[in-house]
């Protein structure tokens, strides 16, 4: 009896075993390897590529909350399925790995694995499951989710239009961030089945009526054209002030959470060393000990979610990423919702900001969403990553950073947990300038804006944050404090001039009015808010009200002073903003999009004085072209001295400097 018992909790034990086996990635496909191109004072390393299946139990509570996983078909085993791509920059000798494996979150599909100076594993993957597979591009192809008995499920989309040019016989549908991202279809071309609004600044917005506009192509065909369910075109054309929002029928939606998924399971698979169930080898041996993964933007957003939503616990319940670098993210990516679009960026009537947007716990009395953290679930399972938060100016102005920082309300500073470090880039555009940031009259001008584009770089100080968080994550060397604005110190004010401290510069534009608003939207009862997951009923959302946001303040020159700042900021040849001002369109006069503005200082004295501009020139400022040389090298030195620059971005900012024209 004794004995019968033994087998029976052995076999119960397999059967548990097993269980956890099946649902997780369970075959890598390996396309090639192929030799990575030299480069010097890096070890030989090899690029693979392939495609790698995977499977999950939707019962499982680690997978119960992807929205719509049990509307999606089965397997043999009970489990939905998916596919994906991936990327390995790996060392041809892995026992000369670091152990680190670092996984680069690619944005819209795009991004390359590299070699890496510092002997990492890295690893890129497919999430976005709207992305239709391309060259260069990693893509995940995820199920369909129908209905009882196979019937479609149906809902509504939602696209906003600005920007047209006047002569635009017809346009494409979809999002200005969409990209490579495929839209679902209207489900007829009926146009009394959808709603297509034209909105005018200072006015009301307006109707289009049904017989003014088909879902053709009227390129070639005038109106109404040949009938196209991807094309909008109007009868008596397009404004190029207007905006145009269109809601029309769509079915059959992707179940685009699986998109978490499938990058936690990849992780996890690739740091147990294991063959996958084929028993095809590990690409990455058992060369990984830690995991640390960096996204940037949309795929800041990714790791944000990831995080809330649980999926850094494997279905084994082991912590997938030690570390993660959310950098200039600010929202929750629109992914693990019924007809999401994870491409967005913050644009009117679009999700994104509905739900928990800070590290800390918060009362979110405002919105009455209770206390909450981005790392309530991973807390409970106690697989919570150490996060290194990097983010710059233009994410207060686009992104609506401001609830993370100090919540729906505005009063308070939100406290960081332990786990958790936080820098701030003052002065920068989205991302940071791609210069050197010493062009005397700033970056060309982006795009649609009115004024240069600033130059500030942030890459320096982004390599130096990475490099902590891996130090963190390997040896337990704890980052230094967190540098950011704070509502405490005085730091984080109202978006306007007279708040911040703004000056009076002859000609310039005032930041009053460009902050893109932090509204209150209801997207209907479906939407569980807290998680951004669900199904959106109510298009286009009403607006409860609009959230009070804070944004730093700055000093007589109109630069930032909190946080980390570059060299260039430290030196600086004018002032760095992070908004601008839209030239045309719609939105003539508000913020420019994600994009910084730069206003020079005048080059000398009798030049500031001249146009009455109150910031020193550059003349009083540096003498001449050797002093201000000598400045870059002694903020140089103090940015070396203080943790927050390498060897070799110091050396080039010098040469970069010595060779620029201030004051040639």
């Amino acid at each position: 009896m004794v004995r019968t018992r033994y087998l029976t909790l052995v076999s119960l034990a397999a059967l548990a075993v097993a269980t956890v086996a099946e649902a997780r990635l369970t075959r890598v496909r390996i396309a090639s390897v192929t030799p990575a191109p030299a480069r010097p004072g890096i070890q030989p390393y090899e690029i693979v590529r392939g495609t790698f299946s995977g499977e999950v139990d939707p019962r499982d509570r680690h997978n119960a909350i992807i929205t719509d996983i049990g509307f999606a078909a089965l397997n043999r085993r009970h489990r939905v399925g998916y596919s994906a791509t991936f990327e390995i920059a790996r060392p041809i000798d892995l026992s000369k790995a670091s152990g680190v494996l670092f996984y680069d979150v690619p944005n819209r599909g795009h991004g390359a694995a590299l070699p890496d100076p510092d002997g990492h594993i890295r690893v890129i993957s497919g999430w976005q499951g709207n992305i239709a597979p391309g060259p260069a591009l990693q893509t995940v192809t995820v199920p369909v989710a129908h209905g009882q008995g196979g019937l479609a499920i149906r809902g509504a989309l939602l696209t906003r239009m600005t920007n047209i040019p006047a002569t635009a016989k017809s346009v494409v549908i979809g999002g200005a961030y969409s990209r490579t991202a495929q839209h679902p279809l209207p489900i007829a071309l009926d146009t009394t089945r959808a709603r297509l609004v034209k909105a005018v600044r200072g006015a009301a917005p307006v109707r289009v009526a049904p017989g003014a506009w088909a879902f053709a192509d009227c390129s070639v065909t005038p109106f109404p054209g040949k009938p196209d369910p991807a094309r909008l075109c109007l009868r008596d054309g397009f404004d190029p002030e207007a905006a145009y929002t269109i809601v029309y029928e769509v079915k059959d939606p992707l179940v685009l959470g699986l998109g978490f998924a499938a990058t936690r399971d990849l992780v996890s698979f690739l740091r147990s060393g294991k063959p996958d169930d084929a028993g095809t080898p590990n690409p990455a041996g058992r060369a990984v000990r830690w995991t640390v993964a960096s996204g940037t933007s949309q795929s800041g957003n990714f790791l944000r979610s990831f995080t809330t939503l649980g999926f850094n616990a494997d279905e084994g319940g082991r912590r997938v990423f030690d570390g993660i670098n959310p950098n200039i993210a600010a929202r929750q990516i629109v992914l693990n919702l019924r007809f999401g679009q994870p491409e967005g960026a913050a644009d009117p009537d679009e999700p994104g900001s509905e739900g928990t947007l800070w590290w800390g716990r918060y009362d979110d009395a405002a919105r009455g969403l209770g206390v909450t953290s981005l790392l309530d679930r991973c807390t409970a399972s106690n697989t919570c990553p150490k996060v290194v938060e990097t983010f710059g100016a233009a994410e207060f102005w686009g992104l609506r950073a401001s609830p993370g920082l100090v919540g729906t309300d505005a009063k308070a500073d939100i406290p960081l947990p332990a786990n958790v470090r936080r820098y701030y880039f003052p002065g920068v555009t989205h991302g940071g300038s791609n210069g050197t940031g010493f062009p005397v009259a700033g970056d060309s001008v982006p795009g649609p804006c009115v004024l240069r584009g600033n130059p500030n770089p942030s890459s320096d100080s982004l390599r130096v944050a990475q490099k902590m968080l891996v130090a963190w994550v390997k040896r337990g060397t704890p980052p230094p404090p967190s540098r950011y604005p704070t509502i405490a110190r005085g730091e984080l004010v109202a978006p306007n001039a007279a708040a911040m401290g703004w000056p009076r510069i002859p000609g310039a534009p005032v930041p009053d009015g460009k902050l893109n608003p932090f509204d209150d939207y209801d997207f209907g009862p479906q939407l569980r808010r807290r998680d951004l997951s669900g199904v959106v009923t109510l298009l286009p959302p009403a607006v409860r009200r609009i959230l009070p946001s804070r944004v730093p303040r700055v000093n007589g020159d109109g630069n930032e002073t909190a946080g980390v700042p570059s060299v260039q900021l430290q030196v600086p040849l004018g002032t760095y903003t992070g908004w601008n001002v839209m030239a045309t369109g719609h939105d003539k006069g508000g913020n420019c999009g994600f994009n910084g503005g730069f206003i020079p200082f005048a080059r000398t004295r009798a030049e500031r004085f001249a146009t009455h501009d109150p910031r020193p020139s550059l003349e009083e400022r540096y003498g001449n072209h050797a002093g201000f040389v000598m400045k870059i090298r002694a903020a140089v030195a103090r940015q070396r001295a203080a943790g927050w620059l390498l060897a070799d971005d110091a050396a080039r900012i010098v040469a970069a400097a010595e060779r620029s024209n201030v004051l040639r």
